[in-house]
């Protein structure tokens, strides 16, 4: 009766003071992402795999609920706990990635799994990139050190990161990392010519290696078949492409699309092809408009923090939220070559999943209203 009790006074003083507004868009997302699960799955499971239709589905389930034990504890922690875990996490989570090139399962070519206990292929950077943007905020926030140094201290600090990703290969993820940390830089105050010049000179290293080192040639593959769609290497992108023309503004019905049985990971990789061929575009509009309202209102809460540290740490996360949107939709609808990159919280994968609910935990922590101050 006592810890029940005690469980009691812990949910209502977590539900008291975290945004609702925000908790609903989250559990939403959550709620479409399992369902889109179910319907994207079931016939790839009980045709391809020979398995029970439903496997993706509760696996799926199986995350969700994880990622919501995640997103209660983080959102609950003290502030100063938050931070200390965080830097913990952070390492632990570099580590994992350091074991990738060592330990890490290959698929397709690309080395970015490694097998953790219930996580046949676990992928580290997912639950990195949240704990990342939340060192880089305490390093450009602290008062102890001239400002360049911390600049330059962070860039040291996603150097390895940068490196550990390339030697997968993983640009998709590469790139977000660096634009993530340009973001917060930028809105730290850096001087624009001194941010210009860097990001240009980051950016030639990258395309350096892209271009020049045959380790990623296959970036260059996928660049010259997106600017050459008669290449014949796009079949993915082709066929992503045909399901968002094929369902029309209201889709072809639940159930009836095509997609998700000739492309493979369509479920994780093409989840918005998928979807806009089932649901139709109107979905997809739906769907990215809640995705603006969220962001719209995560950013409102800036204006009634008074801490940096808080501040830069939202709008990191907030800006990897946005550009791993931008980046999945826009490989759907042929704007960008395919990255193999997740939909936030929608598309299936243990990793992915863990690693939104961290994000979410981490905002929802830092926009309670005992620490909106």
């Amino acid at each position: 009766m006592k810890n029940i009790n005690v469980f009691k006074y812990l949910y209502f003083n977590w539900w008291r003071n975290i945004d609702k507004i925000l908790f609903s868009l989250i559990l939403i997302f959550f709620i479409l992402g399992l369902f889109f699960s179910l319907v994207s799955t079931s016939l790839v499971a009980s045709d391809r795999l020979n398995t029970n239709s439903y496997l993706f589905f509760f696996k799926h389930l199986i995350f969700i609920s994880i990622g919501f034990t995640i997103i209660f504890f983080i959102s609950y922690l003290d502030q100063n706990k938050l931070l200390l875990i965080s830097k913990i996490l952070f390492l632990i989570c570099l580590f994992a990635l350091i074991l990738v090139p060592i330990f890490g399962t290959e698929v397709k070519g690309s080395k970015r799994w490694i097998e953790i206990l219930f996580l046949p292929r676990f992928q580290p950077i997912e639950v990195l990139k949240p704990f990342t943007i939340v060192i880089i905020a305490i390093i450009l926030s602290s008062e102890k050190n001239n400002l360049y140094f911390k600049y330059l201290f962070s860039f040291l600090l996603i150097v390895p990161i940068i490196f550990l990703l390339i030697s997968q290969p993983d640009i998709g993820q590469t790139l977000l990392i660096f634009f993530s940390w340009l973001a917060l830089i930028f809105v730290s105050g850096i001087n624009l010519l001194l941010f210009f010049l860097f990001s240009g000179f980051v950016l030639s290293i990258i395309f350096y290696l892209i271009f020049f080192v045959p380790k990623f040639e296959y970036v260059l593959i996928r660049i010259l078949s997106f600017l050459n769609p008669s290449s014949g290497n796009n079949y993915q992108s082709e066929k992503a492409a045909e399901a968002i023309i094929n369902g029309g503004f209201f889709g072809k019905g639940i159930g009836e699309g095509v997609l998700k049985n000739n492309v493979p990971e369509a479920h994780t990789d093409y989840i918005v092809s998928v979807i806009s061929e089932e649901f139709g575009a109107v979905m997809i509009f739906v769907i990215l408009l809640m995705f603006l309202y969220f962001l719209y209102h995560l950013y409102k809460k800036l204006y009634q923090l008074n801490d940096d540290k808080k501040k830069l740490i939202i709008v990191g996360l907030g800006f990897l939220i946005l550009l791993q949107f931008l980046i999945h939709v826009g490989v759907n609808i042929r704007m960008f070559p395919t990255t193999g990159m997740t939909l936030p919280f929608i598309s299936y994968g243990g990793s992915s999943i863990i690693g939104s609910s961290i994000i979410s935990g981490i905002i929802l922590n830092l926009t309670k209203k005992n620490n909106l101050i």
